[in-house]
């Protein structure tokens, strides 16, 4: 049975941390199982959004001083830090 994070929680963890938990629970059952039985799959994720803004961040600001405008940074950072903390590769077995 899928559980719901609550509506404050969703405020807090904001769009990388509800997007981390979605993928998780889909592609990462097992894991998503272990951090909610163990109360820490909200800090976790909070932890993966917090770790994922700072990393775009730093790479959006080398990106705009190698010239790119901060739209193009932003995309780029995404496409290169999503699957560090966010985007994990699917557990074995899982399609």
């Amino acid at each position: 049975m899928e559980t719901k994070v609550d509506e404050a929680a969703e405020i807090r963890l904001g769009r990388y941390g509800r997007m981390a938990i979605e993928h998780w629970r889909r592609w990462l059952p097992q894991m998503t199982a272990t951090l909610e039985a163990t109360g820490e799959l909200e800090s976790a994720a909070a932890a993966a959004r917090e770790q994922t803004m700072l990393d775009m961040m730093a790479i959006e600001e080398e990106l705009q001083k190698a010239g790119h405008s901060p739209g193009q940074a932003n995309v780029i950072a995404w496409e290169m830090v999503r699957e560090r903390y966010i985007l994990l590769e699917p557990e074995p077995g899982v399609e």
